[in-house]
């Protein structure tokens, strides 16, 4: 009885208290409180079935109901509540080519305006059909948020279904033009229905009159066609007394201002009542000014004369741009029509504007009249509001009198700029790299010799970076000229006296390069010789990296900063503290990577920092600090004629108070709301305006994680790393763009290198998302601390592409480092946490191993509200994490015989790798790929096109996802494999970045097609120009396979990438891929130190005393033997890593753990360190074991000095011909004893005559 009674309350509680909600085909049912889970149930499936006889499986998270309209898509990257209630949607199923939806929930969907009117919606209600997506967020998180997107679904009975491959759907409505659809449940068939034929007007329009503002000055007639809410806000807010009336209402004789015909569904022509009245206006007398917006547009147009027809692509986006005809100024638009009027404007209109992609027509107006319409929205929600100020010039109209047209009160250009007159340009190099300042600015230069190239511009390079692909001094893709000289005034106005070039860039080499910029300015070099700055002015990099004068520009336009001081001793930078309050931030100026910023929670650690920082430079800013604030960026484009686009925003994950180069990254950022993303556009657009930059720069800024409050925090008018990010993320190739700009040449008759038929002059839309994940080398430094904050520490970074967060944040967390599952509990090179561990500590102090601390407390069971309280990340991507480590403890409870294949799958389209779920599963990785082959399930390869599948493309920039159901590509290349280097680290940078150019560029020239995988977004390699194909993926076993067999590729190329490469050679020989060049069998003796140590022996090559050791005990028998110092090394490594001079038997334990560590399948070699010896090295290449090439060098330091750290002589100078002689002819033994044929490097010993063999590299290095 007790069991009855306790079963009766728990369903009263439910039918009273909670609400369910249908979440994912692959998690359980939920009550809507969080945290109570019930049933094990699967999401009910729907299908998606075209006309055409395309069918496409899914999963519910709306209501359950079958439903027919016209299906359309959507390449808006925000906004979804906006877009759903707008009444132009009425009738259509809409697809959302942004693949995650729902992150921020739903708002209050009953809430109102001051006008009565609901406030975050643009109607009273969901206005879709029916709603289709690739990955629904069934937890949300949004300070706005009442319920989730899923639950609002199914209250207003809109159904909609997500797990479909929504690119592919884009394509087919693309490339078919309009399609009916219908969203079909089990037992609930239903008919295809042409929404076109229906007066969709009519169904949206108002019944009645309604009156908005009352007793405002100007009467305007809004004519309801499917009017957006913001349209009648945006009126009001000028003074008008608005006066909304049905579409068929007569307003002929109706007294008023000014009349508009607002935005709706469906064929216009239908609208007949319509268009007949606005015919009696534009036929009469009146002279009233009259605004079209979308299908106003389209009315007015048939009103006047003119013809409609059905597009074959509708534009329906938030990033089409339009230029104005009169002007030839470009806007970024909303759209959302599937009409467009024709070319046979009668007599008396003209267009206004027009699509820059498509020439479609985007608006007209009356040459005499004050009559004017446009085809997209300026009254945006979701979308930029770039055009805005059309309502203003409404308002204009009205108060000018009628007698004038609209041309007479648009805004003239700010700029009309002619083309730079230019011969030679010096472009000025990074230098050597460092932390802050790395490969991308190899990848930068290059892309601005390119843009140069292609005008006929001579270019000089200045760069004593000899590693950098850009310093290559012959090439089709090379400067004319190249320095290596030092990036400094002094060096730059030599090359300038001796060059006389008419332009210089600055903003391609980094900090070093604007930095000297400024001081040849300052010195009046630049003047005296006559050079124009290219781009951005000295005056405006002034004004970004002055903290003072950029505080000053900023308060000019009243825009939002933290309260700040700027100071030039260590006494102002206390009185400046006291006056705003600890915390504060200091941040220096003219300084890479946040060197000599911090936080300081007190006055200690404010006069220890602000003196170090003054040691580098002699202002630094004390500013409020806003650590726990959300950390957004935004890469912006300028032309010389005040064309502005937002290539990309991107969000760190990590919160504000670590630097956003050692922050996890997102792009495009995914808990932002609508109003969020375009009032941080609009003032990221408004501040370069302000600036006067010209060219390409990023904007940071922090905001308030549960309000609208931002403030900004730098601006960088220069290429940065980040926008290499933005650059490799987008497809959009910022410096090349910004060069082409810095010669005078307008973004709209720039080509999108991508598409190769769209502008330049746009914003690219995502149908997947990135995110990049920095690399860090501490372990390299003994007793350095693994914290991070606002002084950048990593030294590389990688970028993942995937469709779902998890997919892709797990892939980048591999791309990272080889010993690396995924997003698990466990640290990375086998370490063990620390027995003594506060976890609350490692999650509250950012630092490099935080993300597995995080997953370690979420496998702990500490709830997500006290892991987003003590590292600020936002709970969003707690959950996805959460759901990561779900799936792991649900693969752990399954084997090879109970697992199915919804569940695999499900595991791989969240980022599992094989090697990740045979651990799970107890398998070997062999095994589960072969279960998963066994099961059909694939990865599928996806272009990144910029454009969301929006236009046809012929990209063949490509990533590799499990969330898809079709190839965007053919694979009949057979093309050449080329394995990149992986993120750079410490023993692997931007060396083997040119030595992958290098080897890619050959075989193009030998008529061979290059395939190519690498992760590194700095990287020239990575540049979608330099091959036949680019796969933006993970240098794995699994991955390398994948793409290898599906391309059928002649053979692959490991030995330009460095160590990760190298080490999959045994691999990927034993599952059938044809290695180029030395048999990975030979690679595979030459990494084991104890067989290449044996061979030595065989072919009496002299070495150092050595034993491969297994124990501890050996170990200290070895070093006993031959007396400490010992070098001890492990096997399969770069650059010295766990390798390491022993000198006594404590450091003997202590290292040798390391290095068992690192090296754990391999035995670690032991050999007597040789003091007071030089050490020289052999670069070579050899062919069938014959050596071909060669060049010897010599160290300046004694042996003992890594070769990466070490200053290098060629020729040598202090080595006797008898030992080179020695080195030679043991280079040619080791060549033929391993069949040498590629690139190899030896290093030696040499004391005197004699000579020793360190070790051997059967890679470029």
């Amino acid at each position: 009885m007790t069991r009855i009674l306790t079963a009766f309350k728990v369903v009263r509680t439910l039918k009273t208290g909670f609400g369910f909600t249908n979440v994912t085909a692959h998690q359980k049912w939920k009550f809507s409180r969080p945290g109570i889970r019930l049933l094990s149930v699967k999401a009910q499936t729907a299908h998606i079935v075209l006309e055409d006889g395309t069918k496409m499986k899914g999963y519910s998270f709306g209501h359950p109901s079958s439903v027919a309209g016209e299906v359309v898509f959507n390449t808006g990257l925000g906004g979804y509540p906006e877009a759903i209630t707008d009444p132009a949607y009425k009738g259509q199923i809409l697809t959302m080519a942004n693949p995650i939806i729902g992150n921020g929930g739903a708002p209050d969907t009953t809430a109102l305006d001051e006008l009565g009117l609901s406030k975050y919606l643009e109607s009273n209600g969901i206005k879709v059909s029916g709603l289709l997506v690739l990955d629904y967020s069934k937890d949300y998180n949004h300070w706005l948020a009442t319920k989730s997107l899923g639950q609002w679904l199914q209250e207003e009975k809109v159904p909609a279904i997500y797990g479909v491959d929504t690119r592919m759907l884009t394509k087919i409505i693309r490339d078919k033009g309009t399609m009916l659809g219908k969203i079909e449940f089990e037992g609930q068939p239903v008919d295809f229905v042409d929404p076109n034929k229906q007066n969709l007007i009519a169904e949206v329009s108002t019944k009645d009159v309604k009156v908005y503002g009352k007793g405002n000055p100007t009467k305007v007639v809004a004519v309801d066609c499917g009017i957006k809410n913001n349209v009648i806000r945006l009126l009001v807010k000028r003074g008008a007394e608005v006066h909304l009336v049905p579409w068929n209402h007569d307003f002929t004789k109706m007294e008023y201002d000014g009349i508009l015909i607002a935005g709706g569904p469906g064929n216009p022509a239908l609208a007949e009542p319509l268009i007949q009245n606005v015919r009696k206006i534009l036929e009469s007398d009146r002279k009233e000014p009259l605004f079209g917006i979308s299908t106003g547009n389209l009315i007015t147009g048939l009103a006047a004369g003119a013809k409609t027809y059905k597009m074959s692509m509708a534009n329906r986006g938030q990033n089409q741009p339009v230029l104005n005809i009169t002007n030839k100024q470009a806007f970024i638009t909303a759209q959302n029509h599937g009409y467009a009027l024709d070319n046979t404007l009668p007599a008396g209109w003209k267009p206004l504007f027009v699509n820059v992609n498509d020439q479609t027509n985007e608006g007209i107006m009356h040459e005499s009249k004050p009559f004017f319409a446009v085809q997209f929205h300026p009254e945006v929600t979701p979308g930029p509001i770039d055009t805005e100020y059309l309502f203003d010039s409404f308002f204009s109209l009205i108060k000018k009198g009628k007698a004038t047209t609209i041309t007479s009160v648009l805004p003239k250009p700010a700029l009309v700029a002619s083309r730079v007159e230019v011969s030679k340009v010096l472009i000025l190099g990074s230098g050597g790299l460092s932390i802050g300042q790395a490969g991308e600015f190899d990848y930068s230069g290059s892309q601005a010799v390119k843009a140069m190239k292609e005008e006929n511009v001579k270019t000089v390079l200045m760069n004593p970076n000899i590693a950098s692909v850009q310093t290559n001094e012959v090439g089709l893709k090379q400067a004319d000229t190249v320095y290596f000289l030092p990036i400094t005034p002094q060096f730059v106005t030599e090359v300038i006296k001796a060059e006389q070039p008419d332009g210089l860039i600055l903003g391609m080499g980094g900090q070093t390069a604007l930095n000297c910029g400024v001081e040849l300015f300052k010195r009046g070099v630049l003047k005296e010789y006559g050079v124009k700055v290219l781009g951005t002015s000295v005056e405006s990099i002034m004004a970004t990296e002055d903290r003072q004068l950029f505080s000053d520009k900023l308060n000019e336009i009243n825009e939002k900063i933290a309260p700040s001081f700027a100071v030039e001793s260590i006494e102002d930078a206390l009185k400046a503290a006291d006056t705003i309050g600890y915390p504060v931030m200091i941040r220096s100026a003219y300084a890479l990577g946040g060197l000599g910023s911090g936080i300081c929670p007190n006055r200690e650690t404010l006069m220890d920092l602000s003196t170090k920082a003054f040691a580098m430079t002699n202002q630094i800013l004390v500013e409020k600090s806003v650590t726990g604030w959300k950390e957004i960026e935004y890469e912006v484009v300028r032309d010389a004629d005040d064309n502005c686009v937002t290539v990309c925003n991107m969000e760190n994950v990590d919160a504000m108070g670590v630097h956003t180069g050692d922050s996890v990254v997102v792009a495009p950022a995914q808990t932002l709301s609508n109003a969020e993303f375009q009032m941080l556009r609009r003032t990221s657009i408004n501040v370069v305006r302000h600036l006067g930059i010209v060219g390409e720069c990023n904007i940071q800024f922090a905001l308030h994680p549960t309000s609208m409050e931002y403030c900004i925090i730098e601006v960088n008018a220069r290429l940065s790393r980040s926008s290499a990010l933005a650059s490799k993320a987008t497809g959009y190739p910022l410096a090349f763009i910004a060069a082409k700009i810095a010669l005078g040449i307008p973004l709209p008759e720039i080509k999108n290198v991508v598409s190769g038929k769209t502008s330049a002059c746009f914003e690219p839309s995502l149908d997947y998302m990135v995110t990049k994940i920095p690399r860090w080398d501490l372990d390299r430094f003994h007793g350095t601390s693994s914290r991070i904050g606002s002084s950048m520490k990593s030294v590389g970074e990688v970028m993942a592409i995937g469709r779902t967060f998890e997919e892709s944040f797990q892939k980048a967390l591999r791309m990272c480092h080889p010993s690396i599952e995924g997003f698990t509990p466990r640290l990375p090179m086998n370490k063990e946490w620390p027995s003594n561990l506060d976890l609350r500590k490692e999650l509250s102090e950012p630092s490099s191993t935080r993300i597995y601390a995080i997953a370690k407390a979420i496998d702990d069971n500490m709830s997500l509200d006290e892991i987003e309280k003590l590292t600020y990340i936002d709970k969003w991507f707690l959950y996805k994490m959460r759901d990561i480590l779900n799936m792991e403890k649900t693969l752990k409870g399954l084997n090879s015989e109970s697992m199915t294949e919804e569940t695999l799958k499900r595991a791989k389209e969240i980022g599992f790798s094989d090697k990740q779920i045979s651990k799970c599963l107890g398998l070997t990785e062999a095994q589960t790929r072969e279960l998963r082959l066994k099961k059909n399930i694939h990865p599928w390869v996806k272009q990144i096109d910029t454009l969301a599948a929006e236009y046809p493309s012929v990209t063949n920039y490509l990533y590799v996802t499990y969330n898809g159901q079709e190839h965007d590509v053919n694979f009949d290349d057979h093309g050449m494999m080329v394995l990149g280097c992986g993120p750079y680290h410490i023993g692997s940078s931007v060396e083997f970045d040119w030595c992958a150019v290098s080897s890619i560029r050959t075989l193009r020239q030998l008529g061979k097609k290059t395939v190519v995988v690498n992760c590194n977004p700095e990287t020239v390699s990575t540049d979608f120009d330099e091959c036949d194909k680019l796969y933006f993926e993970e240098l794995s076993l699994e991955r390398i396979l994948d793409i290898y067999h599906q391309e059928a590729c002649g053979g692959c190329i490991i030995s330009v990438g460095g160590q990760i490469p190298n080490n999959l050679a045994v691999p990927l020989y034993k599952n059938g891929v044809k290695i180029m060049g030395t048999s990975p069998l030979q690679i595979d003796r030459a990494e084991d130190r104890s067989i290449f140590s044996a061979v030595l022996d065989e072919l009496k090559v002299a070495q150092a005393p050595w034993k491969a050791v297994n124990t501890l005990n050996e170990a200290l028998e070895f070093a006993k033997s031959v007396d400490y110092p010992c070098l001890l090394r492990p096997s399969y490594v770069l650059s010295g890593s766990a390798m390491n001079g022993v000198f006594s038997e404590d450091e003997m334990k202590k290292f040798l753990e390391e290095a068992t560590r690192v090296s754990q399948e391999h035995p670690v070699v032991l050999t007597k360190f040789v003091e007071g010896a030089r050490e020289v090295e052999m670069d070579a290449v050899g062919k069938d074991g014959r050596v071909i090439s060669h060049a010897i060098s010599e160290h300046v330091e004694d042996a003992g000095v890594h070769s990466g750290d070490a200053t290098l002589m060629l020729p040598t100078q202090t080595i006797s011909q008898g030992a080179i002689e020695k080195v030679k002819d043991a280079t040619r033994k080791i060549a033929k004893a391993f069949a040498i044929s590629g690139p190899f490097n030896v290093q030696f010993l040499v004391k005197g005559n004699d000579v020793l063999v360190i070790e051997c590299n059967l890679r470029a290095s």
